[in-house]
């Protein structure tokens, strides 16, 4: 299996070199359409809704619709707002792993040892799991800045990218009931 990022964990002093692997792989069956006829593949095509024409790639701008406009961002824009990359995930805090909420959790990651980090990764692992804390951590993967939890579980070091609290929907959007009265046998 290939790694998909090799660099360090980094807290004080101590850097740990590690490669991560995806602990997920997706099982979605996946199907093509095609033409009922001929069965032959059906293509999307970048269509211009003004004109029903298409549009060749080269012709294609990107832009952020803001109120009522669309506001077009060019190539040095992108480069300007790139996240420099970093090859280190960086811990900032330990916190105990029950004072985050599973709702914030989205994808895991494997982490294992580069040859010289094999004796600190079995140090931090343990100690994480000694303790009960999780390391928070930042680090760039395909030029975007992603918050991480930092666990031991069995064998393995865990990452798992997880939300900004601004990705977390209010529930106050949805009706919910206030305190619903309960009979002691229904309970």
């Amino acid at each position: 299996m290939k790694s998909i990022w090799a660099g360090t964990i980094g807290f004080g002093l101590v850097n740990i070199p590690v490669k991560m692997f995806s602990a997920t792989r997706e099982s979605d069956l996946d199907l093509d359409m095609l033409d009922k006829k001929d069965h032959a593949p059906i293509h999307f095509l970048r269509v211009n809704s003004n004109t029903g024409k298409e549009v060749a790639w080269e012709n294609i701008v990107r832009a952020y619709k803001y109120e009522d406009r669309y506001i077009v961002l060019d190539p040095k824009d992108f480069k300007n707002a790139s996240l420099e990359k970093s090859n280190m995930i960086e811990i900032e805090s330990f916190v105990n792993e029950k004072e985050i909420d599973s709702i914030y959790y989205e994808k895991p990651y494997y982490l294992e040892p580069g040859k010289t980090g094999v004796r600190a990764y079995g140090l931090l692992r343990e100690a994480l799991e000694k303790s009960g804390k999780v390391g928070v951590a930042t680090f760039v993967l395909r030029n975007k800045e992603h918050l991480v939890l930092i666990k031991p579980s069995d064998k393995v070091i865990i990452v798992n990218r997880i939300r900004f609290q601004e990705e977390i929907r209010d529930v106050s959007e949805f009706k919910l009931p206030e305190k619903t009265e309960i009979k002691p046998q229904e309970l």
